[in-house]
């Protein structure tokens, strides 16, 4: 019997001494921590904290990167209308130059043609005096019906070239169509008023390439 209570006796104290070791006192201090639901909360605190971190830090690279990406475009957008407006400068001054090389080369062929016609002009006097002394019998005859034919496919041709003759007899005298060579008093006619006509005048385009000679009245 008393074998029996001292074996009691000892696994009482092996039991207190289980109790009281330090590896049973972490293990309850751990079961303890794990049920208080502070300990808990602050440790998904300190977890939650990283990962918010995270996404700030995510958020900024964004924010950053689409600046980057704003200054960018706005920069090329610049470049483009820099190019742009210099493109519509260049074409506007190849525009000007085209047009400036169109005018220069009409008014140098407006120059050449004018010195033609200037070479062409007496050739059409001489016709039109060989003409102008035939008597009617003379020009019913074939050589001067061709002359005729010859004279008015001339005139045909400066009329296409706008070569016009200047009116001159009877018309007042105007220093910017007629050149007097010649005055002369004449009964019954006005004070300047051309009175003969000794050569024909002609205009090419609106402009004067031979004055008219002419015989004014006084």
């Amino acid at each position: 019997m008393s074998n029996e209570k001292e074996k009691n006796i000892s696994e009482d104290e092996e039991i207190r001494e289980e109790e009281m070791s330090p590896e049973a006192s972490g293990a309850a201090a751990d079961t303890d921590a794990a049920e208080d639901p502070a300990v808990t909360a602050e440790g998904s605190q300190a977890d939650e904290k990283p990962e918010k971190e995270e996404k700030e830090k995510g958020k900024l690279f964004r924010n950053i990167r689409a600046e980057k990406a704003e200054k960018e475009l706005k920069a090329k957008e610049e470049q483009l209308a820099s190019l742009t407006d210099r493109l519509q400068r260049q074409m506007a001054e190849f525009d000007n130059y085209r047009k400036r090389t169109e005018k220069e080369k009409a008014a140098q062929f407006d120059m050449g043609a004018r010195d033609v016609v200037l070479k062409i002009l007496p050739i059409v006097d001489s016709f039109e005096r060989g003409l102008a002394g035939l008597s009617e019998e003379q020009k019913a005859e074939p050589f001067a019906a061709g002359m005729d034919k010859v004279y008015k496919q001339l005139i045909k041709q400066l009329d296409d070239l706008d070569v016009k003759p200047i009116e001159a007899l009877g018309q007042t005298f105007d220093a910017n169509l007629h050149y007097a060579v010649m005055h002369e008093e004449v009964e019954g006619e006005g004070e300047n008023v051309v009175t003969a006509e000794l050569q024909k005048g002609y205009t090419m385009k609106g402009t004067v390439i031979r004055y008219s000679m002419v015989k004014v009245a006084n």
